[in-house]
């Protein structure tokens, strides 16, 4: 099959930020006199954006702590995590190896690229701008962009009809379930990475169409396809 369309997860896919993400979520915490939390606990909830993520962790502390309920409501939490956050952006976060020359070689090829993700379109864009990643794309799109966020159908079904190209020349490449299960809704290939955030399960798991060992591994096969077609 040759591909037009490449899609990419951002978080645990591009660019490892569980360190940047842990830190503004512990800051918000401490702020609202919660202990700090492990940084593979926060790791694991990374995936769905940050509201989710920060939702989660705090029924996690009122599970311990049940007068938090009452006392630290979500609102203010979230308050408190995008201002650590847009401090702590950048401050950590790293492409994966390979990442930024496979992104130009993909372009150079004449592929359009879309990144995909469900952090909130201004974290994700603050992301990209620090690892200098925010010249890659032809179209981004974070959790807030639709109505609906991944594994949704309609999420990139969207990207593939902003860019003009029908989904079964498409390809959606992410670190976890969540990823493979919204390529295979929206008709796309789905693959994946082994190196990223799936809450400690291995991505094999949600059986992928096609595994790759690095972002290097994707650019070498969608350009052999491409020479092949």
């Amino acid at each position: 099959m040759d591909y037009d369309v490449i899609s990419f997860d951002l978080d645990g896919t591009l660019v490892d930020t569980a360190g940047e993400i842990a830190a503004a979520a512990n800051l918000a915490l401490t702020e609202h006199g919660i202990a700090e939390r492990s940084l593979a606990e926060i790791t694991a909830l990374i995936g769905a954006g940050t509201r989710e993520l920060m939702r989660k962790l705090l029924a996690r502390c009122i599970e311990v702590q049940p007068s938090l309920a009452q006392r630290v409501p979500f609102d203010a939490l979230m308050a408190s995590f995008d201002l650590h956050y847009a401090q702590t952006t950048g401050t950590s976060a790293a492409p994966y190896a390979g990442c930024r020359e496979a992104l130009a070689q993909l372009k150079q090829a004449g592929l359009r690229l879309a990144c995909t993700t469900n952090k909130e379109l201004r974290h994700a864009q603050r992301v990209l701008e620090a690892t200098a990643l925010d010249g890659c794309f032809d179209l981004v799109i974070g959790g807030d962009s639709l109505r609906e966020k991944k594994p949704h159908a309609s999420v990139l079904r969207h990207v593939a009809e902003k860019l003009g190209v029908a989904t079964h020349r498409s390809a959606h490449l992410g670190d976890s379930a969540l990823d493979v299960a919204a390529a295979r809704n929206a008709g796309m290939a789905a693959w994946a990475v082994p190196y990223g955030y799936n809450a400690g399960v291995p991505i094999e798991a949600s059986m992928p169409d096609r595994l790759f060992a690095s972002l290097t591994q994707v650019a070498e096969h969608v350009l052999a396809t491409r020479r092949a077609a």
